[in-house]
């Protein structure tokens, strides 16, 4: 810009040119950038929300300590920084809440709390599909368990690894006759080789006076 009177424009970009744009939050991750960084300007003209969107991407939005007073209504009730007129009175006279002046609102007072509403709607059926998905999944797992064990017994000796095996009604009921069908066989075995088996008289030609 020329020190010449009256002229207020200049032709060439600025000399030194910024390679990366500026992050306010690159070193700083702090609570109050976030909030700052996360709001929603509303009840203000456009040139009023550009200054706000500028002071918040420069790290120079400053938030207010505590509530400020309405020129309008003359009560402390304006929360938001750089505001002049608090919201119930800039929507009612429909002026801009920062300037002051009878201009189009950009964004309508009551949008954020709107905006709020739509993400914990968008929220709650998320979380519920992924509750419920949690849970088949949980059936699923225990189904499997029950799968693979074979008897209540096999349950039991899981949850008390000290108890023993006990046997079935069938095992038990089966076990006698299959040892008694041994001790049988290994007699009859003993009989068909023992050698004294010719030795014994026969006693059927035998008279008796």
């Amino acid at each position: 810009m020329s020190s010449q009177k009256g002229n207020v424009s200049r032709s060439r970009p600025q000399k030194y040119q910024n390679t990366t744009a500026f992050k306010n939050n690159k070193y700083v991750t702090s609570a109050q950038i976030k909030r700052a960084n996360a709001k929603v300007h509303d009840g203000v003209c456009q040139r009023c929300k550009d200054v706000l969107e500028w002071k918040v991407k420069f790290n120079k939005y400053k938030p207010l300590v505590q509530p400020k007073t309405c020129v309008k209504c003359l009560q402390k009730s304006v929360r938001d920084a750089y505001h002049v007129i608090c919201k119930p009175c800039a929507l009612s006279l429909e002026l801009c809440a920062k300037c002051g002046k009878k201009e189009d609102i950009v964004i309508p007072l009551g949008a954020e709390q709107q905006t709020n509403e739509c993400e914990v709607q968008d929220v709650c059926p998320r979380r519920d599909r992924q509750r419920r998905k949690e849970e088949e999944e949980d059936n699923d797992s225990d189904f499997d368990l029950d799968g693979d064990l074979d008897s209540d017994s096999d349950r039991d000796i899981i949850a008390n690894p000290n108890l023993k095996e006990q046997p079935t009604e069938q095992q038990k009921s089966a076990s006698p006759i299959t040892t008694g069908q041994k001790k049988l066989e290994s007699q009859l075995e003993l009989l068909d080789t023992d050698p004294d088996k010719d030795s014994v008289p026969d006693i059927s030609s035998v008279k008796i006076n």
